[in-house]
């Protein structure tokens, strides 16, 4: 390390400490620049001195903001220049879990385990809990159930670092949930609504209109927003936003207006059916509800408090209305509930004042929080989030219908399953009016920042119709002749007896097992891996169940031949996306093996990014890049001595000034892509080399032309 960085640190540190003295148009260039000074230096090897001043700076940036987002790569850095530096590494961890990439905590957590086991009385809770996210369910069992052990024996422990039994024992069942929903997941398709909508910011809370041709949420990005100054975290505050479905594409997001997003934050809460009405929540009395009303104009009138007794002291954080406009479901914090926040119901009085608020009930509301209500247009059914029914960790989505309105009378709520619900929170779902989509946000794979908007189809395969039979020409019968009758006796004829034919049992379609086996390239030993597997068009998700030893076996219930995408990914090595071709499942019980060899990141290695899309003739994404990007941004922090050569390739069509040039601005995107997320932009280098480096004739568009338009990364030191 150079002196001039180490002065760069003693530099930062006691700026600092004058946080305090400045206004908040100094504050964000402050942490601007402390994130550019924290980026100087690389951790290219253990220095126990930069952890310590890495440690110190990420330290003063919590004690004067909330701004964890600008601390947490700080925190990291200083935990990977000193993996023994066990408070670092803990925070590091810590860090995550309170932010984003909550899996990857598992890796610092660890560290300090593997060193002081008793670091911490909850540590093992901690190294379990990162797992759970990381839907590494048997791992995170493992380590509840230690943490479990310590419990019983000291049962009289008081210490502050200490997780009661009845949490622990709720999160061994959310693992057990977990294990069983994503064997058997919902056959949804999950879609990104693309970058008309969401942004490299928290994008949340989609509501729409009855016709789906207008949508309005709420984000914290920072185009638009209506605010000069940020929150306390260092980002933007919450804005509402709205855009409009025309010939079938959606126009991209604009502030809502002034009207209704003021000087901080200001989130939108539903949309009445109808369109007119606009429900938000504002922080007033520790959280209230109100409501603004679309006037001729076309814009929206100065929002005002819901009128009657839905506000209270307590906190209002959501709500849904009747399709009538006559019923409001909301949720509340209000004394009397049965847990944090419970849902209530109220009807609308003559004179327009919201009256008659009654608690939905034990069946609905647990002792831990629901949120998010949202009625169906029929209003039969009630789609909301819960802490505290069948979940797989945090809010998942429910559903339950409504038997007796007389009697507030609902059935028994069911979890709406993966690949929806996930371990974290999942919540504000509202469906179409015809129950055939579904939007919500997510942190996901394919997503452009933290929160995305998505939209989500039932993605039922079609059945088999039965082949149509030519329906015969009715046969005329000719009149019988009478037989003349005959004077002898008839003879008796004894009875037929039918013997009824024994029908074959239906056979049922049995599952195809695909056991896919990960191992080191080189050694061929078994690596434990992070896999997935989901229709290429379809996205549907395929269950799955880790059998160990780098075993996972997916159960293929389609009946028809379907396109897969298998990725693959484990620190230290290059990650992996693989496109199968599966015949469908039948009645005969079929099982293919398959062993993913995985290549580790040594330098001169050289993986083909194929899923990175660009608009034609440009360097700009297509929303289907996002999942790749992402892969790529997650090996790149996890391995954070790497650095690597982003190449970009065309085939032969245009002029090679044209291509170079295009090669070289597709390359830069993607550097500009990690840079944003914050990869040091000194560990990245690009190179656009055209139409010269071919990887199949040009010939041919398929198997040639379309192989040879790509992005690579080659590794250059580790």
């Amino acid at each position: 390390m150079e002196i001039i960085c180490l002065n760069c640190f003693y530099l930062a540190i006691l700026t600092v400490k004058l946080f305090f003295n400045m206004n908040i148009h100094c504050r964000v260039y402050l942490l601007f620049a402390l994130v550019l000074v924290s980026s100087v230096a690389l951790a290219q090897e253990q220095d126990k001195e930069q952890s310590k001043l890495y440690m110190e700076q990420a330290d003063l940036i919590m004690e004067a903001t909330k701004a964890i987002d600008d601390a947490r790569p700080i925190m990291v850095t200083a935990a990977d220049y000193d993996t023994t530096n066990i408070r670092a590494n803990f925070e590091a961890g810590h860090f995550h879990i309170e932010s984003i990439g909550r899996d990857l905590a598992v890796k610092y957590f660890l560290r300090v385990y593997r060193q002081d086991p008793n670091y911490r009385f909850d540590l093992e809770y901690w190294v379990a809990n990162s797992y759970h996210y990381g839907l590494k369910f048997d791992k995170a069992l493992d380590f509840y159930n230690r943490y479990r052990d310590r419990l019983t024996k000291k049962p009289n422990y008081t210490g502050r670092d200490k997780m009661d039994m009845k949490e622990v024992d709720r999160r061994i069942q959310e693992c057990k949930n977990g294990k069983e929903f994503i064997a058997d997941p919902k056959p949804y398709s999950i879609s990104n609504m693309g970058r008309e909508i969401n942004s490299e910011y928290e994008d949340y809370g989609p509501v729409l209109n009855a016709d789906e041709t207008e949508i309005i949420f709420t984000t914290r990005r920072r185009d638009g927003n209506t605010n000069e100054n940020v929150a306390d975290d260092n980002k933007p505050y919450e804005d509402i936003f709205v855009a409009d479905l025309s010939g079938g594409k959606w126009s991209s997001a604009k502030n809502i207006g002034p009207t209704l997003n003021g000087q901080y934050s200001d989130s939108n809460l539903t949309l009445s059916y109808d369109g007119q009405l606009l429900f938000i929540y504002k922080d007033d009395g520790n959280g209230d509800i109100y409501v603004s009303e679309k006037n001729k104009s076309g814009g929206w009138d100065t929002p005002t408090p819901l009128p009657g007794i839905i506000n209270s002291s307590a906190r209002e954080s959501s709500v849904s209305i009747s399709a009538d406009g006559n019923i409001l479901f909301f949720s509340s914090e209000r004394p009397g509930g049965y847990g944090a926040s419970d849902i209530y119901m109220c009807t609308k009085s003559s004179n327009g004042e919201w009256s008659r608020v009654k608690n939905l009930g034990p069946t609905i509301n647990t002792p831990y929080e629901e949120d998010g209500p949202s009625i169906s247009f029929d209003g039969k059914t009630l789609y909301f989030s819960s802490a505290g029914h069948k979940t797989m960790g945090g809010l998942d989505i429910f559903k339950s219908t409504l038997i007796n309105a007389d009697r507030n009378e609902w059935s028994e709520p069911e979890n709406i399953g993966y690949p929806i619900n996930s371990p974290d929170d999942d919540v504000y779902f509202t469906a179409s009016k015809d129950e055939k989509k579904w939007y919500y946000s997510s942190v996901r794979e394919d997503g452009m920042g933290y929160t995305d908007i998505y939209v989500i189809t039932p993605s039922e395969e079609k059945k088999k119709e039965p082949p149509v039979v030519p329906t015969k020409e009715p046969v005329k019968e000719e009149p019988k002749k009478e037989e003349p009758k005959s004077e002898e006796p008839k003879k008796e004829v004894p009875p037929v007896v039918v013997i009824p034919k024994k029908e074959e049992p239906k056979k049922e379609v049995q599952p195809i097992k695909y056991v896919i086996t990960v191992v080191d390239a080189e050694t061929k030993t078994p690596l434990e891996a992070k896999v997935r597997m989901q229709g290429l068009k379809d996205k549907v998700v395929v269950g799955s169940v880790d059998k160990g030893q780098g075993s996972i076996e997916f159960n293929i219930k389609a009946t028809t031949s379907k396109d897969y995408r298998i990725t693959v990914e484990r620190e230290g090595y290059i990650f992996q996306t693989i496109t199968e071709k599966i015949a469908g499942a039948s009645t005969e019980a079929r099982s293919i093996d398959k062993t993913i060899e995985m290549r580790k990141l040594v330098v001169g290695a050289v993986s083909i990014l194929r899923n990175i899309y660009f608009d034609f003739e440009k360097a700009t994404f297509r929303t289907e890049s996002y999942g790749e990007l992402n892969k790529l941004e997650t090996m790149m922090k996890q391995n954070q001595n790497l650095k690597v050569e982003i190449s970009g390739h065309t085939d032969f069509i245009g002029s090679k000034h044209f291509n170079k040039r295009l090669s070289e601005k597709r390359a830069a995107a993607v550097k500009s892509f990690l840079v944003s997320k914050g990869i040091d932009t000194r560990r990245i280098k690009t190179a656009g080399y055209g139409e010269e480096r071919p990887l199949a004739s040009n010939d041919d568009e398929k198997e040639g032309r379309s192989l040879n338009r790509r992005v690579e990364f080659k590794v250059l030191g580790n």
